[in-house]
């Protein structure tokens, strides 16, 4: 089994509304997948699917080596938190905890405890009612209700919408802890690609309920490092003068611009070298562009798309 979890076109419509529109991920044993969208971009209703609460309208997906109507039997391999917490306010954590765990016939009350332990939620706070919690301590509560069953995987929708920084760097630590220490697979959702990019390992970016990338950490890394982006008058002539000054960390984008990831002081000469090489440089520029302006990019570049289609119509 490469995948742990995959899908394969999956589709969600809602009468004539495309929620998520084919769309194929592949999340490995360990990995922290990142999935960024903007608000509507279809991230809740794809999880909701996952999870079992929703039926998609097309396609099929598979988790742990199963297919969609075999994975019913190993939901309790999986911990679900999407969008707010169910939480019973006038009770405690941990007696929020014990009814999580009955429904799944265990009873243990000092692994529940660790489990609250393990998130944050210590002694302290024990004898609160939820409603007394702030926002982070739910979402604490809701990670910890995750857990209960043992899971392989966890599904998050959004865990740090509405948090503060502090809020915010505790969830994201929490995450990262659970997967290195409980080896727990996990995917999570959210709008900021700046701290997802701190703790995921593989990152799907949904945009109007399509895929349109899919690349692993260091992928993200390298596309967004220190670079020459130059627009020579002939690409493949370019790469041989390039080459041959021994560049050798370069990458050819639409046949048309050349991304040049070392001797970034050396343009003027990688100008000069193909001037003399009868190669007109039309276009060059040094960027270094951040998570956000890449994800920005891409966006950018697919709402583009889909205007010019409209157009054609």
């Amino acid at each position: 089994m490469e995948y742990l979890l995959e899908t394969d076109n999956i589709t969600k419509k809602y009468g004539k509304i495309t929620a998520v529109d084919h769309v194929s991920i592949h999340l490995k044993k360990g990995e922290i997948y990142g999935l960024i969208g903007r608000n509507g971009a279809g991230k809740t209703t794809l999880l909701k699917m996952l999870a079992g609460l929703a039926k998609p309208t097309e396609g099929n997906y598979s988790i742990f080596g199963e297919s969609e109507k075999e994975t019913a039997k190993l939901r309790d391999r999986i911990g679900v938190l999407i969008e707010s917490p169910g939480l019973y306010p006038n009770m405690t954590a941990l007696e929020n905890m014990k009814i999580k765990a009955l429904m799944l016939g265990m009873n243990d009350d000092a692994f529940l405890k660790e489990l609250l332990a393990d998130v944050g939620l210590d002694s302290r706070s024990e004898k609160l009612k939820v409603k007394q919690y702030s926002l982070g301590m739910k979402q604490r509560l809701g990670i910890a209700m995750t857990l209960v069953g043992h899971p392989d995987l966890l599904l998050l929708d959004e865990p740090i919408n509405g948090l503060d920084p502090q809020g915010i760097v505790e969830i994201r630590e929490l995450i990262a802890r659970l997967s290195k220490e409980r080896n727990i697979t996990i995917l999570i959702s959210s709008h900021i690609l700046e701290e997802l990019s701190k703790i995921s390992t593989r990152y799907g970016i949904l945009h109007n309920g399509q895929l349109i990338d899919e690349f692993t950490h260091s992928e993200l890394l390298r596309r967004c490092r220190e670079r020459i982006e130059i627009r020579p008058s002939d690409a493949t002539k370019a790469v041989t003068v390039i080459e041959k000054m021994g560049i050798t960390e370069y990458k050819v984008l639409d046949k048309s611009v050349i991304q040049i990831f070392e001797r970034l002081e050396d343009s003027g000469e990688i100008v000069l070298e193909l001037a003399k090489n009868n190669i007109k440089t039309l276009g060059i520029a040094v960027k270094n562009e951040a998570l956000e302006d890449y994800y920005l990019s891409l966006t950018g570049s697919a709402m583009r798309r889909e205007e010019a289609g409209k157009g054609k119509e």
